[in-house]
């Protein structure tokens, strides 16, 4: 028997490699993909980015200590300086985080959007604390792709959608307290509670001003709320969600490991 070369040895791992890889993405695509909820819209369900102000720092923030308190709890302590003097400037980036900015200081501080209000326009010197806390990445969930193929959706379950397509047009949405209209961002994929399925009427628990007290549901349209109702822009402000946008529900948060819980 010829002895193997590298070459085999490499082929047979680079062979392994290409299954276990094939064998993980069918694994998310068919059955469960992982999901980190970006945005507080479904507290105090489901947790996305979020802080807790004024958290001093302990023991567990010390490397290596740290990493292990990452590890369990999804969260960092931090004590953030300002690196020059000026005004704080806070612009949203989309995903559930702020970057901040002081004064003329090119530096930019990552940070969860629940902050922000305590934060913008704040006047601070250089070296002043102008923020401490615990920042927190919020709960990863896994998105169940396969019941859906066999059961039909059900209300009061919380589902996951593409936002592709949904309210890209203004006609028909309707206006927030504050006389804006409200549309998704599109290319991404929120999370919400179903409210109501195809053919049924719905009475808002929260109608929005201007917005209506029920809706009837069209085919295969369903109605999306999220359960912090006062902090979630769901379908009172831009409408249904098509039955060809659902991707899952989600099941069971599985990280932090410190908030593991089936999701109800």
């Amino acid at each position: 028997m010829a002895k193997k070369t590298f070459q085999d040895y490499g082929r047979e791992w680079l062979d392994t490699l290409v299954v276990a890889i094939s064998v993980a993405m069918a694994f998310r695509a068919y059955f469960y993909e992982p999901f980190n909820i970006p945005t507080g819209s479904m507290q105090e369900t489901l947790w996305g980015h979020h802080t807790k102000a004024n958290v001093e720092k302990t023991a567990w923030d010390v490397f290596p200590l740290s990493v292990a308190k990452w590890v369990w709890t999804g969260s960092r302590t931090v004590e953030w300086k300002a690196p020059s003097t000026g005004t704080i400037r806070c612009i949203p980036r989309g995903d559930g985080y702020a970057n901040v900015y002081v004064g003329l200081s090119p530096k930019a501080f990552k940070i969860p959007t629940d902050a922000i209000m305590a934060l913008e326009g704040k006047f601070v010197r250089e070296g002043e604390v102008f923020w401490k806390g615990e920042i927190s990445l919020g709960d990863f969930v896994f998105v169940n792709r396969w019941k859906w193929n066999f059961f039909q959706p059900k209300n009061g379950e919380v589902m996951i959608f593409s936002t592709t397509g949904i309210g890209e047009h203004p006609s028909g949405q309707y206006l927030g307290a504050d006389k804006k209209r409200y549309l998704l961002q599109q290319g991404t994929h929120y999370i919400k509670r179903m409210k109501a399925r195809p053919g049924e009427t719905y009475l808002l628990e929260h109608p929005i001003p201007g917005g209506p007290k029920s809706v009837t549901m069209g085919k295969d349209e369903f109605y999306a709320c999220g359960d912090n109702f006062n902090n979630s822009l769901d379908s009172r402000y831009w409408g249904t969600v098509p039955r060809a946008n659902l991707r899952g529900l989600g099941s069971v948060v599985f990280w932090p490991f410190s908030e593991w819980r089936i999701i109800r």
